[in-house]
């Protein structure tokens, strides 16, 4: 009986192997969905009916925005990352952009200040420079309340802002002369 029983559990353990190593690697990685039936292998098989393209992850970082060390900045996204050698981010997050931004393209921090009043009027921290348009100045910073409001479209401000701890980050992150690529 222990002979037979040994079997069985060999058998479902075999069984078990071969079904999880035919699920696709992202499928695999999901949490299973409760109250529907998962998709058969024919059903996306050889026709690719029903096949979905993977989505892209909105925190990846994006491809166009060079390699190396750099701080990437997303237009549309309004997000940042914060990129290390090796092309991975250590860390990205949300900004709320200036009235003024800048165009695509490769710009160096030029020059940060600790504490100043932004041109809105908030006092704001952690502050770092890398662009001028129309000359007005462009750089990240963070508003010492905490506050990220949109700005104020009839106003030319230059000033991303961000969450302190993000601004933080930005201030260790990105010294005079660091890359910064921002992307559309």
């Amino acid at each position: 009986m222990a002979g037979l029983t040994a079997a069985a559990v060999a058998a479902v353990a075999f069984l078990a192997y071969q079904a999880s190593a035919s699920v696709p690697a992202d499928l695999a990685e999901r949490p299973a969905a409760t109250g529907t039936a998962a998709p058969s292998a024919s059903a996306s098989a050889g026709t690719g009916t029903g096949a979905k393209k993977p989505a892209k992850d909105p925190l990846a970082v994006p491809a166009a925005s060079g390699t190396g060390e750099r701080v990437v900045y997303g237009l549309k996204d309004r997000r940042v990352w914060l990129v290390d050698g090796r092309n991975k981010a250590v860390r990205t997050f949300t900004v709320m952009p200036s009235s003024v931004s800048p165009e695509p393209g490769a710009y160096a921090v030029t020059s940060r200040s600790n504490s100043v009043r932004g041109s809105d009027g908030v006092q704001i921290e952690h502050v770092v420079r890398f662009a001028t348009v129309e000359d007005v100045t462009v750089g990240f910073s963070a508003a010492v309340d905490g506050s990220m409001p949109s700005p104020d479209p009839a106003r030319r401000t230059g000033g991303i802002r961000m969450k302190r701890a993000d601004g933080d980050a930005m201030w260790t992150f990105a010294s005079i002369g660091a890359k910064i690529v921002v992307v559309s």
